[in-house]
């Protein structure tokens, strides 16, 4: 099939499913970039599902990726930002797919965003220190959850469509212990009942929201160190998590992590596991 005949059948879905037409420019030339860049596409998918041969990859989903990665790749990202192209990959996917298209998706193009260098991380959700600030503060905690089983000791995390382990967190109602807010959140994001054993480390950061006056808002974060039961986990429904996981603490240095969270909280989260369980030995054996 030719371009033009491409732009044709375009233009009838277009209409066909009511798509405005001031969208259909957009469309197009999304289309023909696609086309146009289809080889480099291919290889880009290729490098990074090497397990997956580009004509063994379901026709739906080689061609959602297809489309993801014009838009990762090429677009204008002040028009199309490289999250916005990712997640409408992924939606994609899970609509149009199988049953594991939408973790197929997130997967690879996931990985070709680490490898951009993460553009657009730092817009909206750069970490900044500060020292006070006049605008809306939004408090948050989450949970560095470690279990022991069998003499093996388990860290939980959970992934993001973005190809990154971390931590679980959510936010505090208003007049909400820091600490029964931390242990309900965990509940409902990884099923599991943890118990607060200390406090890691507090990051706040600016956060865009175009709820609030001025269109930001400062979010506070409170990590601590918790224990739990070695049972299964289940995520919750939050939004921007596709999976949940024990790790062996040996297999922790292989996981894809944010650098913030592995260096102000993950690391200094394990050194106090670690301080703890020499404290615990040295009680054991007076």
């Amino acid at each position: 099939m030719s371009v033009d005949d491409c732009l044709r059948r375009l233009a009838e879905y277009a209409e066909e499913f009511g798509a405005r037409e001031n969208d259909l420019p957009f469309m197009q030339n999304l289309l023909k970039t696609a086309i146009a860049k289809q080889r480099e596409i291919d290889s880009v998918i290729t490098k990074a599902a090497p397990e997956w041969p580009i004509e063994k990859i379901a026709a739906i989903d080689r061609n959602i990726l297809r489309l993801g990665l014009t838009e990762l790749l090429f677009a204008d990202r002040a028009q199309v930002p490289a999250k916005v192209a990712i997640n409408e990959a992924i939606e994609l996917a899970k609509t149009f797919g199988g049953n594991s298209s939408g973790k197929f998706v997130n997967g690879v193009l996931g990985a070709v965003y680490v490898e951009l260098g993460e553009p657009g991380k730092q817009e909206g959700n750069k970490r900044k220190n500060l020292a006070n600030g006049t605008m809306p503060l939004e408090v948050l905690a989450g949970a560095l959850v470690f279990s022991r089983d069998k003499g093996e000791t388990y860290l939980a995390f959970v992934h993001d469509i973005f190809g990154h382990w971390t931590l679980s967190k959510g936010k505090i109602e208003p007049d909400e212990d820091i600490r029964q807010g931390a242990v309900r959140k965990i509940k409902e994001e990884m099923n599991l009942d943890i118990a607060i054993v200390e406090e890691i480390a507090t990051n706040e950061y600016i956060a865009n929201d175009s709820k609030v006056d001025g269109g930001k808002k400062r979010k506070r974060v409170t990590y601590f160190l918790a224990e739990s039961p070695f049972t299964e986990i289940r995520l919750g429904s939050s939004g921007g998590l596709d999976d949940a996981q024990w790790f062996p603490l040996q297999a922790i240095a292989g996981l894809n992590f944010y650098d913030d969270a592995l260096t102000k909280i993950i690391i200094p989260g394990i050194n106090l596991l670690a301080r703890l369980s020499a404290k615990e030995r040295r009680v054991l054996d007076k």
